[in-house]
């Protein structure tokens, strides 16, 4: 079927050696907070430059094979620029976690309602995937069962979708960094949803070869007093998706999640260092492509040459990384 194999073909594209995705979809909350560290206002005239700064960076579509976009960018018509660097624009189209009723401290989250219309609407605007995150949380006795399966059913019936209106779907679960955890409680915790995950993705049809898997690494909780090194992360992450991950899923693209640019980078090295996997371990990085261009930046054109040199530099590390070769 012609829409079938388009859609694996992009994912392929999405994965394609020494590339990843850059996660520029932040909402105007996170946006915000992230221009408040450079004293600058979250206007939408500040938003577009930021963003423009990135996607004009010369070179960058050497490392960067596709870009998650938020409703604002890609109306303002940044997805063209893109397209002309051969790169592909991708959206957000989820509304959110919002709280879980009667399950405090886990929330679910939204936007089901009228997500075609949005689809359609978005493709004609030349996005060619999508993405939605569900956030799972560790703590005093959450994750709970119905949790996980309240997102994992939200991400199943998004991608189903998505695949027919023909975008590729980035299935996001998160299981967050924040807490006390251990590693092996994050790994036990992260192979309970995945596996839930790709239990509803059966249910509902989706073709594995047509979409991508957006995981979190298997970290210590951020406030553990013990914190597992790079080459631990990476073992005790691939170990789960050799048991949950199906061989057909053509890849995995990491979310940065809090890290640090460096240890982002550093933990997808130590991963790609394992060996070759059935599917392609890649990045779908925000803030840790973004936080050094954005600090040189700092909201004044006369630094503009030099914050995309820092995002070319970080981009540069970040797809050697993803060969092993940094």
């Amino acid at each position: 079927m012609m829409k079938e194999r388009s859609l694996r073909a992009t994912a392929r594209k999405l994965v394609a050696k020494g590339k990843g995705i850059l996660a520029a979809d932040e909402s105007s909350g996170t946006i915000e907070k992230r221009f408040a560290t450079i004293n600058i206002a979250s206007t939408e005239k500040n938003r577009r430059e930021w963003r423009e700064l990135l996607f004009t960076t010369p070179g960058m579509e050497k490392f960067i094979s596709g870009v998650i976009l938020y409703d604002e960018t890609l109306r303002q018509g940044l997805g063209k620029v893109l397209q002309k660097k051969g790169v592909i624009p991708g959206i957000k189209v989820d509304k959110g976690a919002k709280d879980m009723a009667l399950f405090p401290g886990e929330v679910v989250t939204e936007g089901l309602d009228g997500l075609r219309e949005r689809l359609v609407e978005y493709a004609g605007l030349g996005a060619k995937f999508a993405k939605w995150r569900a956030v799972i949380s560790i703590g005093r006795g959450i994750p709970t069962k119905e949790c996980i399966e309240a997102n994992a059913h939200a991400l199943a019936r998004y991608a189903a979708v998505c695949q027919e209106v023909g975008l590729v779907p980035i299935v996001e679960p998160e299981v967050l960094m924040d807490g006390i955890h251990t590693i092996s409680k994050c790994e036990q915790v992260t192979e309970v949803t995945l596996k839930a995950v790709f239990a509803e993705l059966k249910k509902y049809r989706i073709d594995l070869r047509g979409m991508l898997l957006k995981p979190n690494m298997v970290v210590s909780g951020s406030e553990a007093k013990t914190q597992a090194g790079a080459k631990q992360v990476a073992r005790a992450t691939v170990r789960v998706f050799k048991k949950v991950v199906p061989k057909q899923v053509p890849g995995c693209v990491f979310l940065s999640g809090g890290q640090s640019p460096d240890e982002a980078t550093e933990i997808l090295q130590e991963m790609n260092r394992l060996g070759k996997q059935p599917w392609e371990l890649s990045f779908s990085y925000g803030r840790a492509l973004q936080q050094e261009a954005l600090q040189t930046w700092g909201g004044k054109a006369a630094n503009v040459k030099a914050a995309q040199r820092a995002f070319y530099d970080r981009a540069r590390k970040v797809s050697l990384a993803r060969e092993g070769r940094l």
